[in-house]
């Protein structure tokens, strides 16, 4: 299944805007299952852990500031070639530049507050599913 999963995390901004609905359906419409799901909040620790690899970037502060000042939608989602085809529905970083009919086109405001996460890498996929689920928690 490692290829047929990515996972996603609907951030504050979504989550402030009322957005979960809406970004739930445009991707069950687009051939994803569920197969685990949460309203979480992140706290500082659990936020530079997940974007450690950023520690060295000069947002990297507003990147855990941003994270933990309201609750987020952690979901995994399962459908074939699920990073890739997830990664085109949510879009560029920069909804400016994302694609028409993307989830970040439809709902994020800026680079900084863009909506949805989304897994780079098949790799990352299952290290963030790890990160947010336990295995008795995917259906």
């Amino acid at each position: 299944m490692a290829n047929n999963i990515t996972f996603t995390m609907l951030k504050p901004d979504s989550v402030e805007k009322g957005n979960i609905g809406a970004i739930l359906e445009k991707i069950t419409s687009s051939g994803f299952r569920i197969v685990a799901m949460k309203l979480t909040q992140l706290t500082t620790a659990d936020a530079e852990a997940f974007y450690a690899i950023h520690k060295d970037r000069p947002f990297f502060g507003d990147l855990v500031t941003y994270m933990t000042r309201g609750p987020i939608v952690a979901a995994i989602l399962e459908k074939d070639n699920a990073v890739e085809d997830f990664r085109a529905l949510i879009g560029a970083t920069n909804p400016a530049e994302a694609a028409e009919g993307t989830i970040r086109n439809m709902f994020a405001d800026s680079i900084s507050e863009n909506a949805v996460h989304g897994s780079d890498s098949d790799d990352n996929a299952a290290i963030e599913s790890a990160f947010h689920f336990s295995g008795r928690e995917m259906f």
